[in-house]
């Protein structure tokens, strides 16, 4: 087994269960809309349930749930098979695909177990706030930007030569 799977797989595990635990922790020893100040006017935890994608996107849909289950079986499929086809000295490529399949599938557990998705951590400067959002949500954005570097970093090499 090549060196990159076992990294792929405790990267994505470990984004998993810190997702899912964060979540049930949430849940289980706050209500709903509970919030609890972090840093005032900048960071709070709090809980809120969300049936869209990113900023409440097709809540109200009558299809969401499917379509976001699918989307997100989609997503992780391609995902390992984006993984498959990388090169192993692409080691930021690897670790940033690992962190974005683990963000969907966290998010897809909840859409299955849940039907909607616990958002909890909530940024925002005095009353100007950014939507809630979770770790699997963090996760792919932080997946998402290491993959723009390292496309970048790419286009170098290959300008080099």
């Amino acid at each position: 087994m090549k060196s990159r799977y076992p990294l792929f797989a405790a990267i994505a595990i470990v984004g998993i269960i810190i997702d899912q635990i964060t979540k049930i922790v949430v849940d289980r020893s706050m209500q709903l809309f509970d919030s609890i100040p972090i840093i005032e006017n900048f960071f709070h935890l709090t809980y809120v349930r969300n049936k869209g994608a990113a900023f409440s996107f097709l809540s109200n849909a009558s299809w969401r749930l499917p379509f976001f289950i699918a989307v997100s079986f989609i997503a992780a499929f391609v995902i390992l098979i984006a993984f498959r086809k990388l090169r192993d000295d692409q080691k930021l490529a690897h670790v940033s695909l690992a962190m974005i399949f683990s963000g969907a599938v966290g998010n897809l557990i909840d859409r299955i177990r849940l039907g909607e998705v616990i958002d909890f951590l909530d940024a925002h400067w005095y009353r100007h706030h950014w939507p809630a959002f979770n770790v699997a949500d963090s996760l792919i954005c932080v997946g998402v930007f290491l993959l723009a570097i390292d496309m970048i970093l790419e286009e170098k090499r290959v300008k080099k030569g």
